[in-house]
């Protein structure tokens, strides 16, 4: 289906539903695991995931095509990951780094997590990275877009985006090397 033709029939109340089940059953895995390698436990992945589509479905008449549908979709779930992460940050008193780095300690005994112990120790190097950081090696790195789409969700330019992904890069080597 064309984003045009979704978008119109997601903002029809006839429609709605039939093209939000669409919606849900096109971006629910990768939406999934874009928030699941921020906040890194299942359940708060589907949590927030969850959240994410009652914000879209609540607020899809409100989209107006400034960007692609796709990348108002990442937009909102990044940020509610963002949200999720920052409320439990603060009830911890420590940096959303640091949080997802403790939350990355217990990747071994997440009976969801299918990675080895080499996976486990990179996903504990990116959990180092600085928010950022982190957010566009995912997108890049995992997710393989686009440094122009990227750009659309973060509302980045593409060079800041490069650089910050060249600098994540350097530093999950030397993360690996080190440790």
């Amino acid at each position: 289906m064309e984003e045009k033709e979704l978008i119109t029939l997601l903002q029809d109340s006839k429609t709605r539903s039939k093209a939000f089940e669409f919606l849900v059953d096109t971006y629910q895995r990768k939406l999934y695991w874009h928030i699941r390698r921020m906040v890194i436990s299942h359940d708060d992945a589907d949590d927030v995931l969850q959240e994410t589509f009652i914000k879209i479905f609540r607020n899809i008449d409100k989209f107006r095509g400034e960007s692609s549908l796709f990348s108002w979709i990442y937009r909102i779930a990044t940020n509610q990951a963002l949200d999720f992460l920052k409320k439990k940050a603060n009830e911890r008193n420590c940096s959303i780094e640091d949080l997802q780095y403790s939350r990355s300690m217990y990747l071994e005994a997440d009976v969801y997590f299918e990675g080895d112990e080499i996976q486990i120790k990179f996903q504990k190097a990116i959990a180092t990275l600085p928010e950022k950081q982190q957010l566009v090696f995912n997108m890049k790195y995992f997710e393989e877009l686009k440094y122009e789409q990227i750009s659309e969700i973060l509302d980045t330019s593409v060079g800041a985006l490069k650089a910050s992904y060249h600098h994540a890069v350097q530093k999950i080597k030397n993360y690996l090397e080190t440790h």
